[in-house]
């Protein structure tokens, strides 16, 4: 793998991420304090349990598994909390998991991004965690972001004086 591709492929699962980190912030500027941790029913999770695993499953997949941290992770508490965190301190928290995964992911060697190892019972390489970090975030946030539009009722301009009918260019 040449260290152009590596570049490459981390800078664009990087953009994908931040694309979506300005996604999730802007739910959260629409949202009330107690839609923070409103739960639509028994079966289904809030905005703040969904932020709070977002952090647990970055933490374990990119921080400690591709950074090589020991794994902490108490995977029940995202699930069941209902409360304890203000939408800022959601977000902060969020943000310092980011940040760290993504100063991991920057600093991987080639030889981490091809091992494979063990994370949560499965086998993944480096590629492989990256991928999940990534697909796992637009997954969650894609539901943060239809659960704000059911509560506001409001489109949330993502891709307002974008034209998405424009054709594929062939060169």
């Amino acid at each position: 793998m040449s260290e152009e591709f590596k570049k490459e492929f981390v800078d664009q699962s990087i953009h994908r991420i931040d694309e979506n980190t300005r996604r999730l912030k802007s739910c959260l500027v629409e949202l009330d304090e107690s839609e923070t941790w409103k739960r639509p029913n028994e079966n289904s999770n809030s905005i703040g349990n969904l932020i709070l695993h977002l952090c647990g499953n970055i933490r374990q997949y990119a921080i400690s598994s591709l950074g090589s941290i020991p794994d902490a992770r108490d995977r029940d508490k995202e699930f069941s909390a209902d409360a304890g965190y203000s939408k800022p301190e959601l977000f902060d928290r969020l943000i310092s998991t980011l940040e760290q995964a993504k100063g991991v992911m920057q600093n991987v060697s080639t030889p981490e991004l091809l091992r494979k190892r063990k994370v949560q019972g499965y086998t993944y390489s480096g590629i492989g965690i990256i991928v999940h970090v990534t697909e796992h975030y637009s997954y969650h946030t894609g539901q943060i972001i239809f659960w704000t539009k059911l509560l506001k009722n409001k489109d949330l301009g993502f891709y307002a004086g974008v034209d998405l009918n424009v054709k594929n260019e062939i060169s």
